[in-house]
């Protein structure tokens, strides 16, 4: 990381030495510092929220900085903005019985319904028993509060809280490593955290060469609508390789 941005440094100092005939590479390498730049800058807008209240928003955002944290390889849930949605369409008429894990969504409630019902539940057993708000409290106390939503020792009055708890954790995996088109995985963080490269490209050039790493500049479908990446004459983007330094950056 040092080394390369000392290497930034000094290529920005010799700017006015570079001859004539690398002026093509430079414009190349123009754009793509233009291209990164967009993108970091459209990661960084606020996105509003089409359903939380702002409480809501404060419950998420600790509960899933708990369950994906930020440290040391990158950012977190929290950071990578997976609190979103509403799934408005969910089928939710009965019959009720107790379902099993391999029977799916179970529930006369939506997942916004469940969200909301079980922020409030849980929000209403914090006051009661710290005096706060989850949002408001310790990150241990928080801890606590998550393990009890996890294990059933925390009695919610209108959703069971191990349902709401795994609704919680399945969510915020499917935000941190989803495409950011959805609202999550913000300047995909999740996608470089495991070296993923987004969206699909055209891989033939690749097919011997086994067991070597696939270091891309992730893309995703964002990328492609909003002209930030190139693509080649079927649609497929033009992934940008990148070396052993760029990659674990």
């Amino acid at each position: 990381m040092s080394n390369r941005r000392q290497f930034l440094k000094s290529a920005a100092a010799l700017g006015a030495a570079i001859p004539a005939g690398a002026a093509a590479q430079t414009k190349s390498d123009h754009d793509k510092q233009h291209a990164h730049n967009m993108r970091q800058a459209a990661a960084a807008q606020p996105r509003p929220y089409m359903f939380l209240s702002q409480d809501e928003v404060a419950f998420l955002d600790a509960a899933v900085s708990h369950l994906i944290p930020k440290d040391e390889l990158g950012p977190g849930a929290k950071e990578a903005g997976v609190t979103y949605g509403s799934m408005a369409r969910k089928y939710t008429q009965g019959p009720w019985p107790e379902g099993t894990p391999q029977q799916g969504y179970q529930s006369p409630l939506t997942p916004a319904a469940v969200y909301r019902a079980g922020i409030r539940d849980t929000n209403a057993y914090c006051q009661k028993t710290y005096g706060k708000t989850f949002g408001a409290l310790a990150r241990a106390q928080q801890d606590e509060v998550l393990k009890g939503l996890d294990g059933g020792k925390i009695e919610l009055e209108q959703v069971r809280s191990p349902f709401f708890f795994n609704m919680l954790l399945a969510n915020t995996i499917e935000g941190f490593f989803a495409d950011p088109v959805y609202g999550g995985n913000r300047d995909k963080a999740g996608w470089k955290l495991v070296g993923f490269p987004g969206v699909a490209a055209v891989y033939t050039s690749f097919i011997e060469k086994h067991n070597v790493p696939y270091k891309a500049q992730p893309v995703s479908i964002a990328d492609i609508t909003g002209r930030l990446a190139k693509v080649d004459e079927y649609g497929h983007p033009i992934h940008v390789m990148l070396d052993d330094d760029q990659a674990g950056a």
